[in-house]
Order: C-alpha cells, then sequence, then structure tokens
C-alpha cells in the first residue's frame, strides 16, 4: 500500500500539509510530487485586485477597476486546538521574517498584537453590547448541554439534523447574544448541522467562556496567503516539487473491478484553461492521489467599486470531480449535501482599500478599539428573520495594518461580509448580492452612523469617506459556508474510504473523526492523514489533538458562563 510518488489534485493548504510530511517524515524528494490546481491560493487568500482578476473564476467575468486589494475571507486561528496546522508551520521558514518559522513568525506576532475585541456586537440605540452577558435562558441552557455531553459515538442521532431543528421548540435560541456571536464567528446558519455545531460545542467549548472578546483568536502577521500559503509555496518550490497551474481535472479514469467500492486510479483527464486544451495524465501503481474534493472559494466572483459581484452558477471545480467519483462508487459521500443548496452556503464578502485612514480612524472612535483583527457585527434594530427576531446585518474585520506587504503607509483595508446575502440592506435599498462596492460603502457607513456615539457623527464625513476609496471588492461566494450544510456523517468521504489502493480525500469535505471543519486544523490533518497512510507511517505518530470538551475545569467554567 505504501507509495514512492503522489499527484496532488488542488493545491490548497491540505494538500500542501500532504507534501511536507512526506518530505520531512518519509524522507521522499520533491520531485516525486506534483500539484494540478486552478491557483496556488486555496481557501487561505489574499492579493492585489489586479494579480486576482486573470484568476479562472474571474476571467470570465472582467471588471474595470483593478486596484487595491482583495481577500475572498480570512479565517481565526486558535493555537489550542490547530495544534495540527502549527506543527506544520513549524517546519518551514517564514516568507517575511527571516530567520523565524512560519509558526514562529505568527507566534511572534501574536504575542505583540493580542486579541482583545471591545465591539463585539453593536446595535442602533445601544451602541456596544455587552456580550459577555449570554442571555440564555432555561431551555436553551438545557438544549447546548445536551450538545456538550453527547458523546462521539452518539453523534449519528444528528444526521440530517439541522440547528433549526434541534432548536424548534427554542426558537428564543436565535435571539440570544449567544447565538450573534457564535453565527458570525464561525458562520452557522439556522439551516447548518447540528452535528457540526455538536463538534464545534466540543472542540471549541473554552472559546465559550470568552468568545464576547475573540482572546482565544490569533492571527497571522499578514493575509493568510502570505503568512501561510507563500511560505508554504516557496518551502515545496524548493524542495523540487512540480506546481502545474492553470489545470482542473475534469474525470477519473479507474481500474475495472467487479467490487464497486475497490478503487484504484489509473489516470486523470484534465484541461489546460489557459489554451482549452484536454489532456490526460496516467497514474502508475507507485503514486497516490490526493484529492481535495470541495471548495468554499469554488465559483467566486469579483465586483468593484461600481459593479455588483455577478452570480456563477457553477457547480464548482472540486465537487463537480468528487460527483464524478460517486456516480461510480457508493461509498464516497454525497456532494449534493454541500453543493446543491445555495441558500444554506452562499456569502457576499468585500474588501475595502482607502489612500488614508480616515474611516479606519471613524472605526475605531466608534468600537473604541485600535485595529487588530477585531470582528463587529451589527445587529438590526426591526425584526429580520422569518422568525420575526432581530438578527445580524453585517460584519467587518479591521485587521491589524498593512494587511499585504505592498500596502502603502497611508493605505487601510477593511474587510467585511454579509453572511445572509438576499437580505435587504437598510441604507441602500436593494439586496447585499446585488450591491457595488460603493453601495456596500454606504451600507456600512450607515450601520457605524446607528452606533456612533458622537459628538460628531460618522454621516456627517461620508463625502471624505468617499473621495478615499482606492476600490472597494464586493465577492460573491456561493458555498463559502456549505461545509455547514446540513448532512450526515457518512455525507463526507474518509480521508482513506475502505478499499482504496491509491485514493486519499483531504480538506474539509473529508469525514475525520470528531474533528470540526472550517479550520486550517482539520485541512491540514487530513493531508497529515494521508501522507501517513501512504508512507506507512504508524498514526500513533500523528500530532496529539487535545480535547477540551473532556476537561472539568474547562466545562466547569462554560457552565458557568451559560448563567451570565
Amino acid at each position: 500500500m505504501t507509495k514512492s510518488k503522489a499527484i496532488m489534485i488542488g493545491a490548497g493548504l491540505a494538500n500542501m500539509a500532504a507534501a511536507v510530511y512526506f518530505i520531512q517524515e518519509a524522507h521522499w524528494t520533491g520531485d516525486k510530487i506534483t500539484f494540478y490546481g486552478l491557483d496556488d491560493h486555496g481557501s487561505n487568500d489574499g492579493s492585489t485586485a489586479s494579480e486576482a482578476k486573470d484568476e479562472y473564476w474571474n476571467k470570465n467575468h472582467p471588471v474595470a477597476n483593478h486596484k487595491g486589494f482583495v481577500a475572498r475571507g480570512g479565517r481565526m486561528l486558535n493555537y489550542r486546538t490547530y495544534v495540527d496546522l502549527m506543527d506544520l508551520l513549524d517546519r518551514i521558514p517564514s516568507t517575511t521574517e527571516p530567520g523565524m518559522t512560519a509558526a514562529e513568525d505568527t507566534l511572534s506576532f501574536d504575542e505583540q498584537h493580542r486579541t482583545f475585541d471591545k465591539a463585539r456586537l453593536l446595535q442602533g440605540g445601544k451602541g456596544i453590547i455587552n456580550g459577555g452577558h449570554m442571555g440564555l435562558n432555561a431551555t436553551d441552557r438545557a438544549l447546548l448541554t445536551k450538545l456538550v455531553l453527547m458523546p462521539d459515538e452518539a453523534e449519528e442521532q444528528l444526521d440530517n439534523v439541522s440547528i433549526a431543528d434541534y432548536f424548534k421548540h427554542d426558537p428564543h435560541m436565535f435571539q440570544t447574544n449567544f447565538w450573534y456571536m457564535w453565527e458570525t464567528t464561525f458562520a452557522f446558519r439556522t439551516k447548518s448541522s447540528a452535528q457540526e455545531l455538536r463538534r464545534y460545542m466540543h472542540q471549541m467549548i473554552y472559546e465559550f467562556t470568552q468568545i464576547e472578546h475573540l482572546v482565544g483568536v490569533n492571527r497571522t502577521r499578514y493575509n493568510q496567503y502570505e503568512s501561510i500559503m507563500l511560505p508554504l509555496i516557496n518551502y515545496l518550490k524548493a524542495q523540487g516539487c512540480h506546481f502545474i497551474m492553470d489545470r482542473r481535472v475534469t474525470d477519473w479514469q479507474f481500474k475495472e473491478s467487479a467490487m464497486q467500492d475497490e478503487i484504484t486510479v489509473t489516470g486523470l483527464v484534465m484541461t489546460d484553461t489557459v489554451n482549452d486544451k484536454e489532456i490526460t495524465v496516467p497514474v502508475d501503481e507507485d503514486t497516490a492521489v490526493f484529492f481535495t474534493n470541495g471548495s468554499i472559494t469554488d465559483s467566486a466572483t469579483l465586483g468593484d467599486y461600481n459593479t455588483p459581484a455577478p452570480e456563477n452558477m457553477d457547480y464548482g471545480a472540486a465537487a463537480s470531480l468528487w460527483k464524478k467519483a460517486t456516480d461510480r462508487f457508493y461509498n464516497l459521500g454525497n456532494p449534493d449535501k454541500f453543493f446543491a443548496d445555495r441558500d444554506a452556503s452562499e456569502w457576499v464578502s468585500f474588501t475595502l482599500t482607502t489612500d488614508n485612514h480616515l474611516l479606519l480612524n471613524e472605526i475605531t472612535r466608534i468600537t473604541t478599539q485600535v485595529p487588530g483583527n477585531a470582528l463587529n457585527s451589527f445587529i438590526s434594530t426591526k425584526p429580520i428573520t422569518p422568525l420575526g427576531h432581530e438578527d445580524v446585518n453585517m460584519s467587518i474585520v479591521v485587521h491589524h495594518q498593512p494587511h499585504f506587504t505592498t500596502q502603502k503607509p497611508n493605505e487601510s483595508v477593511i474587510w467585511g461580509y454579509f453572511l445572509y446575502p438576499r437580505r435587504q440592506g437598510e441604507f441602500v435599498p436593494k439586496q447585499y448580492i446585488k450591491m457595488t462596492g460603493k453601495e456596500m460603502v454606504l451600507e456600512l457607513i450607515g450601520q457605524l452612523s446607528k452606533v456612533d456615539p458622537g459628538p460628531v457623527n460618522i454621516k456627517t464625513k461620508e463625502k471624505e469617506i468617499l473621495d478615499s476609496i482606492i476600490n472597494n471588492i464586493p465577492v460573491y461566494m456561493p458555498y463559502a459556508s456549505a461545509l455547514f450544510n446540513n448532512r450526515a456523517k457518512a455525507d463526507r468521504p474518509k480521508v482513506i474510504p475502505r478499499h482504496t489502493t491509491n485514493l486519499a480525500f483531504t480538506g474539509e469535505f473529508a469525514e475525520q473523526p470528531f474533528q470540526m471543519i472550517f479550520t486550517e486544523q482539520s485541512a491540514v490533518r487530513s493531508g497529515e492523514i494521508g501522507a501517513y497512510h501512504f508512507a506507512g507511517i504508524p498514526m500513533s505518530h500523528l500530532v496529539d489533538t487535545p480535547r477540551y470538551d473532556k476537561d472539568p475545569k474547562t466545562l466547569l467554567r462554560a457552565t458557568k458562563k451559560m448563567f451570565e
């Protein structure tokens, strides 16, 4: 079963992690590893707008303004649970900090720039909300406690149970400060999987006691492409790995077998997206194939200051290939659970670049906190959900500046997102998904004006702020929350499916015991598991993963917090 070479379908974090472990633990030479992908950003992205416009999904949706920066999203780190990620980053040098590993770089930056969110929730008429008061009643507490205490072996009880289903007799849950913070910190929705919520309540239970300040959240020095992906790319290229980009793998060739679960890949059919030429790459018996079978940034499209991001109806490159594998084999999950319900998974985000710090300073004044990766969520003043509840309109993240290495000293970059893009703006009367970058800024200024304590309201500076904008880039992401979609445990394939001889599944649409998704931790661990399997390294050598849900002191503190 051990292999001597590997082909990686997808050049994201999970497959790059597998390559590092092959090189350092199995002692492969890098030239034995070849990546095929549309790009090398994965979900941990960040770039100039001029670079992003030429990537695969944007070529058919050109925009006029290529200035400024864009990050489709950004993911919070947490060293206490992201142990595999930190192990990986400690194996490679930082791109920007000489003499440091990428892990030391991140730890050093975080030590000097601790997260302490002073304005996690804001609401018109109230200003900054005391998020430390969870607002839970007895029924809320009972149902959350049931999730926390549910053992791993009972998890199938939550197969195909949405969060709305789980709390169907407790609609009060969805108007608590706890829900507003959990929803916007992790991007859960009421339609999301209760099974996944349970995993988060287990793995992140210690965050329960500090979620209003996000003090357990850690960030990279710069955007995650430059602080995580680029160090990996540089290291792997230096080791001799082959990166062949602008390739969309479209189909499989499998060994014929009488059994429908015996999986051996013998070839890959792919398209060169530059010249639209079809290529077939043979896979020999000494080669392992690592497949990242879903991407939350697939089919994402960009707009600009004067143009909304167009809606791309593509099913997704990775998911389409996954679907073809499930057409042939019955034990590889169900991609439709994740990629056929956009209402449960879509986001719109924006990346705002200004040529001065006026807006940044105004946000600092209103939220009473300096820039540094705080997450501010604006709660509506009127009911806006089908249940008649108030809920979050939008959220913003004000990064420590600079967020990009090429950002000029006078420039500011701010990121924000709308978790429910079909909802209507309060200050721009149209759906968020249909807004231009300028209209999103107007909505943001409006939301800030509602919570501005004065004495001079930010609304009076609207023209100056608009004049400072280099660009504001909306990004439509149809699958941003797809990994949270309601599902059964069997809807994701295992990293190493039964009876596979050379195929591994990696990333956040692969099933792992008790791991929560939407984290760099689960992505890295999937690659690590796959590499150890095909290198013949015992699984006992995997990085030891802590289980805070089994720590009595952590559980006691969480219980106490429920009553605040």
